[in-house]
């Protein structure tokens, strides 16, 4: 059988015909090939192609492979055979499939002959580890084809022959020879093997293509390809080295890696690759950007340099690049017309848009340090700090570290937390908790406020310690977190090292532009409770606030006690007095916000919580609220007696108790304070010529009635409720101003609301969909306790995935009932959802298809609800047969530079 036909050969300025079905050349031989189409300097190649790879044992190769073999020599300057200066082969086994468990086959030529003129290149001890790597090869292959073909002796002595070669590999101090082992192991090989490089190759060839058609399902699937063996230690001016094409980490545009000084592989310290001489760098650094370019990838590659000559031994695409040199690429890509602004968009998934909002673990640094993996991610990232198991416990250490000028890095473990804690977790790096799950207060929270929160049920928290997978954590001791979107949290017992993202050199900023020009009419919003909130979701691409929880604002610790004052007060009188003083936080904080999100909605929700939730839980809040009435009230309060009062307002099932607009119908005053603060603000900011859009909320409505009382008012025999309404316009009246446009609506987070939101529009502006609760109050769940039965829900399939994270079917026909009802009621609604489950694809998806306007989540997941919504309206378009058009300009980013890209360490103080 003639194999000439089947036979191709290329060279970097020669590839194979276009004619030639490239599925026969197996995948090494395609990517070897593809890089002599782009003129890169490949080692020549032959590829014996899949058609006859598996039928070559008993044919006379080497006829049609010796002018093949010749050219391949002039090439690289040797030749196959030759006594003084041998070409070596490799022969590579090429299958169609990706992966593959083929062994190396390598150093091919090496014979009696032509070992003495190799050895005086690269010395005897190199050249005898050669011909053993060349024989484990070889034998692997022949062991492989008997155990097909269950052939026991055949295996026996193979398995001898091999461990054989293993343990002269393993020896540092060899003293064998070239001629010695050639002597020991030719009884195991055919008639000659060493004796002539043409037998070699031959006999090799049969060898392989004995086990390709001993393997089962060998359709025409398995090709080989022949190159050339260089060396990085083949004399003077040789070298090797791996590099990346771009920075892993930063994204920067400079080679990374290191080259190895007349070294045949990197083995030991190698050297920048940056500081090879600057013929070869130029060299490097056009294949790399080229093959960047092409592959819209950041690609590591193997070179060898032999004698001077420059060979591209190896590239493939990174899989441990991080999402800031991802988008660094594709930015570049993009400004330089590689590619299009949907390309960019489509490539990166939503997720992976946490790795640069978050900090990152340096794996490097936690390599030796104790681990203990698994639990309920709540909030990505990273996060290292000394371990505190009460919030005053952990605030008190940070603030004897700030003044002794120490490490300040805490993280709070609890087994949950309550608003009493949210002070400790806005200061915090970290929680770790063990109840509830991604929509517990921990995690809610620790989203908000940009911190990382991790879950462990099986953690046992005792009074100052927790045991972890049997691992005893003190209070004080270090750990590190590391929380990723995909894949399995993990706690280091010990510090790691950070690295933190800047969004202006990371990015993300350009990132953003480019997927808010795909986004029309649908938007996001972010939760915002703060001045500083504001304005981290202004530069993150927010369209507005879609939720103000003003119950945060009384969580800091100069307001903390003024609030559980005006909720202890004994009379209506009192307690107007107290909210006097709260007064001016509000407004001050409802100024910041509006002045941020100039002409933008800002939606504020009246307060939610229960008000025991903010009431002293332990001795050290106690003694505080106590000491604050002393000091500020010249009153002694009695423990007891605060303690029973305490007791008298506690419930049986705070959630849905005394809550929300129930707090409003029972103590108006509250209201009333907040609406004057809020309008206060605005017109304060309208008489500056800012425009102003204030968007008032109700919380936990059930029916019309709740809700048109307390915006419009009510009067009864002997008694009237002033409405939000009169409040407002008392307020414009005293500030003399212009009436704002400004709207009050209803959170929508009890199913009664949902089923009579035609009733509720009749006085609601808008709608906003609190899916946390309506979850929670649809399905029975708490989303606190869920997680400790789900899991055996799981195993039998009673329930799809996490209803905290991913809409219930029965949340969603909720939804869609209450738009539907609502828009007869009110055609114009506007209508949004709140909450973490905003930033999630399949809900972006779904909020969009249903008619929703908006979602609104935490200021770091803006940028993954935008980049869903885009990638939604990018797909939309291709069914529809369209493609979108956003008028785009080149981004800032100035990632095309070879300038270093800033990636902050974690500071420590």
């Amino acid at each position: 059988m003639a194999i000439t036909k089947n036979t191709c050969y290329f060279t970097a300025n020669n590839p194979i015909s276009k004619s030639v079905d490239r599925k026969y050349l197996g995948i090494r031989g395609r990517e070897a090939n593809q890089l002599a189409e782009l003129n890169l300097p490949v080692l020549p190649g032959i590829v014996i192609d899949a058609t006859i790879a598996q039928k070559l044992a008993n044919e006379r190769c080497y006829t049609t492979l010796e002018p093949m073999l010749n050219k391949m020599g002039s090439v690289v300057d040797k030749k196959f055979g030759d006594a003084d200066n041998p070409l070596l082969l490799k022969l590579v086994i090429s299958p169609n499939l990706s992966f593959s468990a083929y062994p190396t086959l390598h150093n091919f030529g090496l014979t009696r002959k032509t070992v003495e003129g190799f050895t005086a290149k690269v010395g005897e001890s190199f050249a005898v580890h050669e011909i053993l790597f060349m024989l484990k090869g070889i034998f692997q292959i022949m062991l492989k084809t008997a155990e097909l073909k269950e052939e026991s002796t055949h295996i026996k002595t193979l398995e001898t022959a091999l461990s054989q070669v293993q343990k002269l590999l393993d020896n540092d101090k060899l003293k064998e020879t070239s001629t010695s082992i050639m002597n020991k192991f030719q009884t195991y090989l055919p008639e000659d093997f060493f004796e002539s490089s043409e037998v070699q190759l031959e006999e090799s060839l049969h060898i392989i293509s004995e086990l390709i058609d001993t393997e089962e399902d060998n359709d025409d699937d398995v090709a080989i390809l022949i190159q050339p063996m260089v060396y990085g230690n083949y004399g003077k001016d040789s070298y090797s080295g791996v590099f990346n094409s771009r920075d892993v980490v930063t994204g920067e545009k400079k080679l990374q890696g290191d080259f190895f000084a007349e070294e045949f592989d990197e083995q030991g310290s190698g050297k920048d690759v940056n500081t090879i001489s600057p013929k070869y760098l130029q060299k490097l650094q056009d294949i790399a950007w080229k093959l960047e370019d092409i592959n819209k990838d950041v690609r590591r590659i193997r070179f060898t340099i032999e004698a001077g000559k420059l060979w591209l031994i190896e590239q493939k695409s990174v899989e441990a690049k991080s999402t800031i040199s991802l988008v660094h690429l594709l930015l570049d890509l993009y400004n330089r017309g590689i590619v299009d602004a949907e390309y960019v968009v489509t490539t990166v998934k939503p997720g992976q848009l946490n790795e640069i909002l978050h900090p990152v673990t340096d794996l490097s640094s936690v390599k030796s340090l104790k681990k203990s993996m698994g639990g309920i991610a709540g909030a990505p990232g990273a996060a290292v700090g000394r371990v505190y198991f009460s919030a005053n416990s952990l605030i008190d250490a940070q603030k004897i570290a700030k003044m002794n000028g120490e490490d300040t890095r805490c993280i709070l473990c609890m087994p949950a937390t309550y608003a009493g804690e949210v002070k400790a977790i806005e200061v915090s790096t970290g929680v770790l908790s063990n109840e509830g799950g991604y929509s517990a207060h921990a995690s809610v929270v620790a989203r908000q406020y940009g911190k990382i929160s991790l879950v462990r049920p099986d953690m046992k928290i005792m009074k100052n310690k927790a045991i972890i997978d049997g691992i005893t954590v003190n209070e004080g001791d270090i750990i590190s977190l590391n929380v990723p979107y995909y894949g399995d949290p993990t706690i280091y017992f010990g510090e790691a090292n950070l690295i933190e993202p800047d969004p202006k050199t990371s990015g993300l900023l350009d990132f953003i532009d480019l997927t808010k020009a795909f986004i029309s009419d649908f938007h996001v919003r972010a939760n915002a409770d703060s001045p500083r909130d504001a304005k981290l979701a202004i530069d993150f691409g927010a369209d507005g606030v879609g939720l103000c929880r003003t119950e945060h604002m009384f969580f800091k610790e100069e307001r903390i006690n003024i609030f559980r004052e005006m909720i202890l007060s004994g009379s209506v009188e009192e307690r107007e007095k107290v909210l006097e003083k709260l007064y001016k936080f509000q407004k001050d904080d409802f100024y910041g916000i509006f002045k941020t999100m100039a002409g933008k909605e800002v939606t504020i929700r009246l307060l939610d919580a229960p008000l025991h939730e903010f009431l002293p839980h332990n001795d050290v809040e106690m003694a505080a609220y106590i000491d604050h009435m002393k000091k500020n009230k010249k009153i002694d309060v009695n423990k007891n007696e605060l303690n029973a009062q305490i007791a008298m307002m506690s419930e049986i099932n705070p959630m849905l108790g005394h809550r929300g607009c129930r707090v409003a119908i029972s103590y108006p005053e509250i209201y009333s304070m907040q609406i004057r603060a809020i309008f206060d603000a605005a017109y304060s900011l309208q008489a500056e010529s800012i425009e102003v859009h204030p968007e008032i909320m109700i919380p936990l409505v059930m029916s019309f009635r709740e809700f048109k009382q307390i915006a419009f008012g009510k009067k009864i025999e002997g008694h009237s409720y002033s409405g939000l309404k009169a409040i407002e316009e008392e307020m414009r009246e005293k500030k003399k101003a212009k009436k704002l446009d400004y709207k009050i609506g209803v959170m929508i987070e009890l199913p009664s609301a949902a089923l009579n939101a035609d009733e509720i529009a009749n006085y609601a502006q808008f709608f906003s969909f609190g899916t946390n609760d309506l979850t929670q109050t649809t399905l029975g769940l708490s989303r606190d306790d869920f997680n400790s039965f789900m899991p055996d829900y799981t195993m039998y399939d009673l329930v799809d995935g996490n209803p905290f994270a991913v809409l219930d079917s029965s949340v969603r026909q909720l939804i869609q009932i209450a738009l539907q009802r609502g828009r007869l009621s009110r055609p114009e609604l506007v209508c949004g959802l709140c909450g973490e489950h905003g930033a999630r694809p399949e809900n972006v998806k779904f909020c969009m298809e249903a008619g929703l306007n908006y979602v609104s989540c935490s200021s770091y997941s803006v940028p993954i609800a935008l980049l869903a919504i885009a990638q939604e309206e990018i797909e939309k378009a291709k069914k529809e047969g369209r493609k979108l058009a956003p008028t785009l300009k080149k981004v800032r980013s100035a990632s095309t530079s070879t300038k270093k890209t800033t990636t902050k360490k974690s500071s420590k103080k």
